[in-house]
Order: C-alpha cells, then sequence, then structure tokens
C-alpha cells in the first residue's frame, strides 16, 4: 500500500502579485492509498489524494505543497481531478496552475477562467518523471491584476505509467471495440455445432488520417501506401483561399479536383479545410487590400464558389481557422463577421459539421490566448448568436508533451457534447525522430482512448523536401519511427482475421472493433457469407447466418 502525504499551507494575500507573503497557518493531512476507484478496483497501488477545505475568508489565497519524496521512485502521471476556483477584486480572471520542485518548474498544468462570486472548475495534470523531496502546486492570476483567489476542493489522482495504459485499454474495449455472438443454423432451424467461421474487419469506424498534398498526384506508390493505412483526409493547402484564387476573380480548383477525384476513387472520407483563416499572412494579398463593401463582396463570393462546388463532397468545415488567435476579418467587418460566415456556410452545405479550429488548445495551457476556457467561450458565443457549429477541430501541434492535461482538456470540452476532432496531428521538428515517435505514441493513445473524440488527422504530407514538422516516410517510403508507431497502432486497433468453430449452441463470440465485417462459414461442402455492420452499443451485436 502506498501512502501520500499532502500538506496545504494557506497563505493571506495582504501583498500585491509578485511580492512575498507571509505564512498565516499550515496544516498536514496524511491519506491512505486506496484499492477501488470505479471500473479499477483492484490495483493496490492506486492512491487517491484528496484535500478538502473550506476558506476561511475571502481575502486568502492557496497553495498545495505535496510532499512526495521516495514515494514515488518512477514515472507518475498526477490528474488535477478537481479543483474549484473564484476570486475577489475583478469580475474574471485567468487562474493558472503551475507546479515546481527541486529540479524543474512546470509552468502552466491547468488553467480555469475564475469569476468573482462563484466557483469555476479547474482541471488539469502534468507528468513528474522524478522523485521529489518537496513539490509546490500554486495557482496563480495570469496578468498583472491584484485579485485575491480561493481555492476549495482540490484534488491530486496519481497513476503509474501501467495504470494509466489500463485505463486507456478499458476506455478502447468499452468504446471502441463490442461484443459479437455469431448463431448459425440449417434451414429447419437447428443449430449447428463444429461449423468453421472466418471473420475479417473489412473497413474501420474510426476516422483515422492524414493531410494530403498535390504531390500524391501521378504518384502511384504513395497513393497505394496513404490507401493501406488511412480511411480519411484533408487537403494540406489546396483549398485555402490563396490556392484557389491568387489573383482576385480568378478561381482555380483543378488542382484540389484532381486530388478529390483520387478520395473518391478509394471511398476515403475527406475533412474540408479551410474556407477563411484569421491570419492575415495565409490571407490572399489581393484580399488584404480590400475593404468595406468590396471585401464583404469578396468574401461572399468565396463562401458561395468553395461551397456550391464542393456540396456534400466533405463531412466538415474549418470555417474560420485560428480564430482565437488572429481577426483579420471580424477587424475589417465588424464583431458579426465570423457568425456571418457560418450561417452563409451552413445555408451553403447543411449536411456538414461546421468546426472551429485552432492550436495549442490541447498541447498546452501557457497559452493565454487559447485555454480551454476561451475556446468554450468563443464557440458558446458564437452558437448562441446563431452559428450552427457542431465540431470541435483540435489541431494538435505539439512540442512538450504532457498526458494529463491532453485528457482534463479533452475532458472538459466533452461537456459540450460535441464531436472532438484532432485535426493536424504532429510532434515538433526540433525534436528528433526517435522523441518525435515516441511523443506520437502517446498523443494517439491519448485521443483514441477518449470517447469523446470521433477523429484523428495527422499532419503529415509528403513532399520532396519533407513534411510541415514530422514525416512517417522518408522520400522512399520507408518508415520513419514515426511511421513504424502509426503501423504498429493501425494493426493494434484493428480486427484481425478470425477463425473459429461453432460450440455446442451453434454460436461463436468475439469481441472486434466497430467497422464493418464479412462473415464466412464452411461447414461440410456447405457454404455461406455475409457482411454486417458493427456499431456503438453496450449490448452484445448477435448476428445470425443460415445455412
Amino acid at each position: 500500500m502506498v501512502h501520500c502525504m499532502i500538506l496545504l499551507l494557506t497563505l493571506s494575500v495582504k501583498c500585491s502579485q509578485r511580492q512575498l507573503c507571509m505564512v498565516e497557518e499550515s496544516s498536514m493531512i496524511k491519506l491512505q492509498g486506496l484499492k477501488a476507484l470505479g471500473q479499477l478496483c483492484n490495483y493496490k497501488q492506486w492512491c487517491l489524494f484528496t484535500v478538502f477545505h473550506t476558506p476561511q475568508s475571502q481575502s486568502r489565497h492557496h497553495l498545495l505543497f505535496l510532499q512526495l519524496g521516495s514515494l514515488f521512485p518512477y514515472l507518475l502521471f498526477f490528474s488535477v481531478d478537481s479543483g474549484w476556483v473564484k476570486i475577489e477584486g475583478a469580475g474574471s480572471a485567468l487562474i493558472r496552475a503551475s507546479l515546481r520542485t527541486e529540479k524543474e518548474t512546470y509552468d502552466c498544468i491547468g488553467t480555469v477562467l475564475a469569476k468573482h462570486g462563484c466557483w469555476s472548475f479547474l482541471k488539469g495534470g502534468f507528468v513528474l518523471d522524478s522523485p521529489s523531496q518537496l513539490s509546490i502546486l500554486f495557482f496563480q492570476n495570469t496578468d498583472d491584476r491584484d485579485v485575491n483567489i480561493e481555492i476549495a476542493s482540490s484534488s491530486l489522482q496519481p497513476f503509474s505509467v501501467q495504470q494509466w495504459r489500463t485505463y486507456q485499454q478499458y476506455i478502447i474495449n468499452t468504446k471502441r471495440k463490442r461484443a459479437v455472438t455469431v448463431h448459425v443454423a440449417n434451414e429447419q432451424g437447428k443449430r449447428l455445432q463444429g461449423v468453421t467461421i472466418n471473420i475479417e474487419q473489412v473497413s474501420k469506424d474510426f476516422p483515422f488520417g492524414s493531410a494530403i498534398a498535390k504531390t500524391i498526384l501521378g504518384n502511384l506508390p504513395y497513393q497505394n501506401w496513404f490507401v493501406e493505412r488511412f480511411n480519411a483526409v484533408v487537403f494540406e493547402n489546396e483549398l485555402k483561399w490563396y490556392a484557389t484564387e491568387p489573383e482576385q476573380g480568378k478561381t482555380n480548383y483543378t488542382i484540389a479536383d484532381q486530388m478529390l477525384q483520387f478520395v473518391r476513387a478509394n471511398q476515403i472520407t475527406a475533412r474540408g479545410h479551410n474556407i477563411f483563416w484569421e491570419d492575415p499572412k495565409y490571407t490572399p494579398p489581393w484580399v488584404r487590400n480590400l475593404t468595406g463593401n468590396e471585401l464583404q463582396s469578396a468574401v461572399n463570393s468565396r463562401i458561395q464558389s468553395l461551397m456550391s462546388k464542393y456540396r456534400e463532397e466533405f463531412i466538415h468545415w474549418d470555417v474560420s481557422n485560428e480564430m482565437l488567435h488572429f481577426d483579420f476579418y471580424e477587424q475589417k467587418l465588424g464583431p458579426n463577421a465570423t457568425l456571418h460566415f457560418f450561417e452563409t456556410a451552413h445555408k451553403s452545405d447543411p449536411l456538414a459539421t461546421l468546426f472551429m479550429n485552432d492550436f495549442n488548445v490541447v498541447e498546452t495551457c501557457s497559452d493565454v490566448n487559447s485555454t480551454v476556457d476561451a475556446y468554450i467561450s468563443r464557440l458558446r458565443e458564437l452558437r448562441h448568436g446563431g452559428a450552427l457549429m457542431d465540431g470541435i477541430g483540435l489541431e494538435g501541434h505539439f512540442t512538450v508533451l504532457n498526458p494529463p492535461l491532453i485528457r482534463a482538456i479533452l475532458d472538459k470540452l466533452a461537456t459540450l457534447g460535441l464531436p472532438i476532432w484532432l485535426t493536424e496531428v504532429d510532434i515538433s521538428s526540433t525534436l528528433g525522430k526517435e522523441t518525435q515517435a515516441i511523443y506520437l505514441e502517446q498523443v494517439l493513445r491519448e485521443g483514441f482512448s477518449h470517447p469523446s473524440v470521433n477523429g484523428i488527422m495527422l499532419w503529415t504530407a509528403l513532399h520532396p523536401n519533407g513534411c510541415y514538422q514530422m514525416c512517417l516516410t522518408d522520400n522512399n517510403l520507408q518508415n520513419l519511427p514515426a511511421g513504424d508507431v502509426v503501423d504498429k497502432l493501425l494493426k493494434e486497433w484493428q480486427t484481425g482475421e478470425i477463425e473459429g468453430e461453432t460450440d455446442d449452441h451453434g454460436s461463436y463470440s468475439f469481441f472486434g472493433f466497430l467497422g464493418e465485417y464479412k462473415l464466412s462459414i464452411k461447414y461440410g461442402d456447405k457454404t455461406s457469407s455475409l457482411t454486417f455492420s458493427l456499431c456503438q452499443g453496450q449490448e452484445t451485436r448477435h448476428v445470425s447466418i443460415q445455412l
């Protein structure tokens, strides 16, 4: 049994931020490890930390000190499972949770947009990769304003790597797979024992894909390599406004059309990326020079041209890309410009799911422009304004990896009840290829094991000079370490070919990943086959076949 110690110190905030504060009182609570938690009820090293503290005064600032010492000599994942925060002295403030150990400072392990007079929920996490004699978890305002912070009901939950992976696998088994029982009978309805069963998964339900560029056109080896692996695609740049209309009035969809032919020929699901990009650097130069009615006319023409041409071709559209970081069109056209984009796009293609899409939402919590609460606030603002936006797009360009934070952010976004996609996943080229592969596997496992993530797209379009940040192969289509990870997970997340025989009840059971299956049976000189779909559900899927 692991014993855990938490030391809670309450500090009086009688000084402005960035000044030293006197320690006025302290209390220490020793907590015993718990054996049971939900579905994972037999891990003797599972330890749940919880500190319940009712603030004595509205003018108190709280820090949590964790006395870890030699209790944790191996890699641990910590989930800041709950923390209620409220402030005094401002209407609202972005509060950041940070951690300091003797060796390292974790600048941000969670954030919350706290409000005056009401409690807001903070969720985050961190990875402790070396023992610590004293670790300090603290909360602070992200700007220079004087605010008083209250913390209540804070808890930490530690996981070993194995426990973290076991929980991921539990979610995969319950959300990405389903039990199936095949029943075999003859024409008279008699159950048949000893019938040879062959089951093959012919397609996967979960969309897992990659960006492609025009470099795939005419490159049959690259096309074959792609189709063997992926069932979803996004065009890297070829649908962006600067690519389709580099000069005003001269639209050219030739490249995009050719790429779409490849997509159709191989029955691949495609995302539309993007209608507008809020970063002026990636806005056509001629558009940047327009103002007023001329700009409004241009954006209306862009939506009409693009959406009418590709109506019902793309399952998603990223409507106003990276709007948390840039606001070119709202600066030019007013605060309702983005809302107008969503309304017009929906009218043009009502069956497409319209997405927000931005970076540094799930990758980190250090970017004040794109914290999880900033994302939620902007999405709700647009939806309340009437925008029919039903998708959460998280780019996923990672440099520093924090899996507990990823899970915490996905959990918080999942409360919106909308589909979440990781839309542009890669690992920074500043890291070595081996590290890229290690990080990529962790990101992909986090995404696939979260029940609210509906698809994952890699940002790995292959060019003669490499890829944006991370390639899966070299130019000869030989796997790099990241490619090995992808191939390993593709195999792991697919039901392999199954062979067996029916039992004395004429039945055969298995667990399979969601998707389409071909079932073949043989009994003496008789054969039969059928296809069936395995969709998400709690109950066993029963499939009957007759000889």
